[in-house]
């Protein structure tokens, strides 16, 4: 059983209860533009997972069926807990090689990109994962855990990785030692020189010390969260696909067909000596650092707000309870991603008046067409009465101009 879809309503409650705590004891860690960022990207990846029909359901079938040695006892407690634990050291190796490959950093990074660190970070999760995560799970099948116990451990396992994203949660003493914990993971998801690329595992902290990359959070430095190549957008599509696109890039330049071929698997750190342009290095400077945060109005915020609303909304009422049939689904999932696009403009402070026009009379066509011809009435009225409120709300935003990044104090 997957038990993240009965687990969401207390995700989002938790970040309620993080937000209030924090402005409480006047330590917020939360922004509306990176915390919606990050709300996007989770969405995005759950609504993907529907659309996506990846190679991982068969392969892990015909490696069950086939080419198990035996087959354990889903009844026994002893074969839950021992899938559990092996879940997670396989999980240490997937997520050490994401770190330390391309290819594999490429679909990763998503998760890292966010510069705050609170719950909704947690939920930052990539689009692309399904094409390439599942590879490194295939001996759990050989070795003969069951798929419900498989899909059941999968699942708890990101459970429990949820509320180590947190600043607010101190170090747990012993508990520090064995399991992962906010502290620990704090480090994991910082940029300093000292920190980067430790402490991988996702429940037991035990294969870091085992495998030499553990790392105590230095209480006289700070974390810096954040990816070294900063992404200075929230735009979510970009978020998905810019090492991807670094990584075609350094294919298709490089004068030497050794590093064409070698790009994809090369360490993160690798790049092209053939390229005729000079690549450009990371240069993060602690003392320097300052966070992607244009000023807007608070009138952009709030219309970006109402259209996460918006999309949670379709996403619960349409898409999660299964009442569109395939192609009905990848309009709607494209129209959500068309959402969120737009919507990031207004958090990187341009101006979007015009592509936002079009995104609203293609969603009064989609309404018309859903209460017309597919007898959607539901979705279309939904759709009808969403778009008068932007159309209506467009010229109170569009007077409201924007504070360029390097205009910020």
């Amino acid at each position: 059983m997957d038990f993240i879809t009965y687990a969401v309503p207390f995700f989002l409650l938790a970040i309620l209860v993080e937000l209030a705590y924090g402005i409480a004891i006047k330590k917020n860690t939360y922004r509306l533009n990176d915390a919606i960022s990050n709300l996007f990207m989770g969405t995005l990846r759950t609504a993907n997972k529907l659309i996506i029909i990846g190679a991982a359901g068969y392969v892990f079938y015909s490696v069950e069926t086939h080419f198990a040695l035996w087959r354990m006892d889903g009844t026994s407690a002893a074969t839950w807990i021992f899938a559990f634990i092996i879940y997670d050291f396989f999980y240490y190796w997937f997520h050490r090689i994401s770190h330390e490959r391309q290819i594999f950093w490429a679909s990763h990074a998503a998760h890292h990109q966010s510069e705050d660190y609170n719950l909704s970070t947690a939920l930052r999760q990539t689009g692309t994962g399904a094409f390439v995560s599942w590879v490194f799970y295939i001996p759990m099948f050989v070795i003969g855990i069951p798929s419900y116990v498989f899909i059941s451990v999968a699942s708890l396992n990101l459970i429990y990785q949820f509320w180590v994203h947190s600043e607010h949660i101190p170090k747990l003493g012993w508990y520090e030692n064995y399991f992962v914990t906010a502290s620990n993971h704090r480090v994991h998801h910082a940029q300093n020189e000292q920190y980067i690329d430790k402490n991988y595992g996702g429940v037991f902290i035990i294969w870091d010390r085992m495998f030499g990359t553990h790392k105590v959070e230095d209480e006289n430095e700070a974390c810096i969260y954040g990816i070294r190549s900063t992404l200075n957008t929230f735009n979510p599509v970009w978020a998905n696909l810019h090492v991807y696109v670094k990584i075609i890039k350094e294919m298709w330049l490089s004068k030497n067909w050794k590093e064409k071929f070698y790009a994809p698997f090369a360490r993160t750190s690798w790049t092209p000596k053939s390229l005729p342009i000079k690549a450009n290095k990371d240069n993060f400077n602690a003392q320097t650092f300052k966070k992607y945060d244009p000023v807007i109005s608070k009138r952009h915020k709030a219309y970006a707000l109402f259209q996460y609303l918006f999309i949670t909304y379709i996403f619960l009422v349409f898409i999660q309870s299964g009442s569109l049939n395939y192609p009905q689904l990848w309009v709607t999932i494209s129209m959500m991603t068309f959402t969120m696009y737009c919507t990031s403009m207004w958090f990187d402070g341009k101006k979007g008046i015009l592509i936002e026009s079009v995104r609203l009379v293609l969603c009064l066509l989609i309404g018309a067409y859903a209460y017309f011809e597919i007898s959607l009435a539901s979705i279309a009225i939904s759709l009808m009465i969403y778009s008068v409120i932007n159309i209506l709300a467009l010229p109170l935003i569009s007077v409201t101009q924007t504070m360029p990044l390097d205009q910020q104090t």
